[in-house]
């Protein structure tokens, strides 16, 4: 299948998007881990978070919806799977796998945990290597270090040396069970992690479920007590992530876009994204419609560590084109771990459009200034939805743009297409 963007002059709505999934994932683990009943309302019902319940289903824990919200029992830090041996597979969701490998160690039964290709060569070394160092049982069935696993606990706590965190999955899949182990868990990171945002961001939800720890300014040492996650009643905020491609089209656009359900002070990462806009030249506000993106004038380059917001920096690519000068974007190695290899799919696909982009010792560079170069194309996601969603803005701007595999978005946010016919167009 192919979807063709149509050009839209100018963009300007309020749109309403699905749950975070970053804060659904949370929710959801932590809720199957607590003392008693919690109830989740706004959940992300998307592909990934699908797997994620699912998931934890097959671990004995008792999920289910009543009154539109998702009711978790959870399993007071013990998860006691039904069967001496639980298989499990998660397609290609990266966060499930990262914090279900560490959940999966607190059972004394065996859980094989497996996935789509593309998640059998994502990075979890760092995560089961210390998982293995402190006692737990993990038996590799293909590649070593990667998935499918075959993960067997308990999980006794103590002290774990994380040696680098690539990802920040990995740390957050430990903080997640720190207060389940025994004896709790002191973790030590080596080198600085990246994306802190979502490391302050699963601190921020464990708190929220009544978790006492201490972290250093820094992220690289935690200590957690043994200690109860409380259930609790909690509304999900609606995803930065995805109001980023809506921001995005307002920037492009020289439009006005506003996002209704998210708060001014929401603590998800990608909320730092509207900070980017700000500096590229566009107006932000608050106000009864929300937060809201104008951009009125013409939109400038930036030169911009997106180490914290590497979902945004296919957005950041894509809106480099239509602005004045050069867009750099630096410290983003570990894009090339994502759900595709996003340093090259960039490099790759805004080339096809004429384009100018080159890729740098930890980033990208993306020349601007030059739309009238820029020429349709068919457009390779890599079954990526954050590729397909933000050349769904260079659609906005350049004539024939067509997404391939457009269904890929379900990954996130299964709505997208209808949304942006409706926000873009106008479309019911």
């Amino acid at each position: 299948m192919i979807k063709e963007i149509a050009p839209c002059p100018r963009v300007e709505a309020a749109v309403y998007v699905p749950g975070s999934k970053s804060m659904t994932h949370r929710a959801i683990f932590m809720a199957a881990l607590a003392l008693g009943t919690t109830t989740l309302r706004g959940v992300l019902y998307s592909e990934d978070t699908t797997y994620t319940v699912d998931a934890l289903k097959r671990l004995g824990i008792n999920i289910w919806t009543e009154d539109n919200a998702l009711k978790i029992k959870g399993a007071a830090g013990r998860p006691d799977p039904p069967r001496d041996r639980t298989e499990i597979y998660i397609g290609n969701s990266g966060t499930t796998a990262r914090f279900l490998c560490s959940l999966a160690a607190l059972s004394k039964k065996e859980v094989l945990i497996t996935g789509d290709e593309r998640l059998k060569k994502r990075p979890m070394k760092s995560l089961l290597r210390v998982l293995v160092e402190n006692g737990v049982d993990i038996d590799f069935l293909e590649e070593e270090w990667h998935l499918p696993v075959l993960i067997k606990g308990p999980l006794v706590g103590g002290l774990f040396l994380l040696p680098e965190a690539h990802s920040s999955q990995f740390v957050s899949s430990l903080l997640i069970v720190g207060p389940c182990a025994r004896s709790g868990m002191e973790l030590a990171i080596k080198e600085p992690p990246f994306s802190k945002p979502y490391i302050r961001f699963t601190l921020e939800m464990m708190r929220r479920y009544g978790i006492n720890y201490w972290a250093s300014d820094d992220l690289r040492l935690f200590r957690i007590p043994p200690q109860p996650y409380r259930s609790r009643d909690i509304t999900i905020e609606g995803d930065a992530s995805s109001a980023a491609y809506f921001w995005a089209a307002a920037a492009a656009t020289k439009g006005s876009m506003s996002i209704i359900n998210i708060p001014s002070r929401s603590k998800q990462p990608d909320i730092g994204f509207l900070k980017v806009l700000k500096e590229m030249g566009c107006d932000i506000k608050h106000d009864r419609m929300g937060l809201t993106v104008k951009a009125e004038t013409g939109l400038v380059g930036v030169d911009v560590d997106m180490n914290d917001m590497p979902d945004q920096v296919p957005t950041l690519a894509v809106l480099g084109l239509f602005a004045e000068g050069r867009t750099i974007i630096r410290n983003v190695e570990h894009l090339r771990g994502k759900e595709s290899d996003r340093i090259q799919a960039l490099v790759n696909e805004i080339s096809k459009i004429g384009g100018k982009i080159k890729e740098i010792d930890n980033g990208l560079v993306v020349e601007g200034g030059n739309v009238d170069a820029l020429h349709g194309a068919e457009i390779e996601t890599y079954n990526d939805h954050r590729i397909a969603m933000s050349f769904a803005v260079a659609g906005l701007r350049v004539k024939g743009i067509k997404i391939k595999n457009p269904e890929c978005v379900k990954k996130s946010y299964p709505d997208f297409w209808k949304d942006w016919e409706r926000a873009c167009y106008g479309k019911a």
